[in-house]
């Protein structure tokens, strides 16, 4: 008689980021430490093209699934109802996948989903799959946010400081812009509200931040949920260099420049530039691009300004030319290794959360411009608790100015 196999099943974890720049890639470099460790890993993405072939992504770790949506269908779609049409793409496919993957003999163990995603929680535990929810922002923000969706916090907000367990004490500016500003993004603000609704349910809870960054936050919790920090998300070869040749994303829904920024580069002496970059989603109104250009022309500094295909036409006339002995204009870079380049001296940035942990992790000083959402949090961070950088003053029509750039 055969002895009977007493093999386990290797994990299977299903990752489903948010299609968005900011979501994937930490999901993504959280992906490839857990295939690391032997786990199988599976990321969803979402293609516009039907014949799309797999991606081979580094150390061939991370298995990729393509769900299809039609380009031309979401373009049509606002971003306030992308998530409702995200859902009801997800919710009818990932079931399908998760039943493929099983009748192929891997069987899915876990699902791990953008905190943003409750719906999949919901999904997993009726298919009787473990949850875990990711939180791409930082523990700070995650306790507003939570604070709100507790009445703790009310909104609209009331006048004077707010002083809320484990953080500083935080004027109404230093509040994500979906809390004080409430009637700007009101979808928006149920949304973020809301990934606290089943956090409860989830069988792990993942946070891109680590415990030194954010201690007393952090502390304060875990006296409620079975949080784990697992940041900062970056690539290998920029933290503690056990992935062999992890050195970048590897998931660019830009193009990058990569050679044209390394080159220019290499021409400047060390710490002369200033790198600007507001990442892939803020828009600039077209005063606020011509007060910045006029700034940087005007300053002594070298600069490398990323500015996006879509933002190009707001620049001043000839800008580019009149400039170019000092800056380099392009509409994407690779960040990292921008930020790590020994010409690069300071970080004009809008204070995301990834382009912050990147900064903190290549000890590149920030001059701070938040934009929105989390982003005026983490600017209070920045300037006031880690005292890694300054933030930038506006005017009483809330533009920041030339003289205050070139300051």
């Amino acid at each position: 008689m055969k002895a009977k196999s007493t093999t386990i099943p290797m994990l299977h974890i299903l990752v489903v980021p948010l299609p968005l720049q900011g979501h994937i890639n930490p999901m993504f470099q959280f992906s490839k430490r857990l295939a690391s460790k032997g786990l199988r890993v599976t990321l969803v993405t979402i293609s516009s093209d039907t014949h799309h072939e797999p991606i081979e992504t580094q150390l061939s770790l991370v298995k990729i699934e393509s769900i299809y949506a039609a380009s031309e269908e979401a373009d049509k779609i606002n971003a306030e109802n992308k998530m409702q049409w995200l859902q009801n793409i997800l919710s009818k496919r990932l079931p399908e996948l998760i039943s493929k993957q099983e009748s192929i003999g891997y069987p899915i163990s876990c699902i791990v989903y953008d905190s943003a995603m409750t719906w999949a929680l919901d999904m997993a535990k009726g298919l009787g799959i473990a949850g875990a929810s990711f939180f791409t922002h930082s523990c700070a923000v995650g306790t507003v946010y939570y604070n709100v969706h507790q009445g703790v916090l009310s909104v609209p907000l009331e006048e004077g400081p707010i002083l809320l367990p484990g953080l500083p004490l935080l004027e109404p500016h230093d509040l994500p812009s979906f809390i004080n500003d409430p009637g700007s993004y009101p979808s928006f603000l149920k949304l973020v509200v809301g990934r606290f609704s089943n956090i409860t349910d989830a069988d792990w809870i993942f946070w891109n931040s680590f415990d030194c960054l954010e201690q007393e936050v952090v502390s304060w919790m875990r006296t409620r949920w079975p949080i784990k920090t697992i940041g900062p998300t970056l690539p290998s070869m920029y933290l503690d260099k056990r992935l062999e040749d992890d050195r970048d994303y590897g998931f660019n829904l830009f193009t990058p420049n990569i050679d044209t920024c390394i080159k220019w580069l290499e021409s400047k002496d060390t710490g002369t530039v200033v790198y600007v970059s507001f990442g892939s989603m803020a828009n600039l109104e077209e005063k606020q691009m011509e007060e910045l250009a006029l700034g940087l022309k005007r300053s002594k500094t070298n600069f490398l300004w990323v500015v996006r295909e879509s933002e190009i036409q707001k620049l001043p006339s000839n800008f580019e030319e009149q400039t170019s002995e000092k800056g380099l204009v392009v509409n994407w870079c690779p960040q990292l290794q921008v930020l790590a380049h020994k010409a690069v001296g300071c970080f004009m940035t809008h204070c995301g959360w990834n382009s912050t942990l990147e900064a903190l992790s290549s000890g590149v000083p920030m001059v701070a411009m938040p934009q929105w959402t989390d982003q005026l949090t983490n600017a209070k961070f920045v300037e006031d608790e880690w005292k890694v950088g300054v933030r930038v003053k506006v005017d009483q029509m809330g533009i920041v100015t030339k003289e205050e750039i070139d300051a």
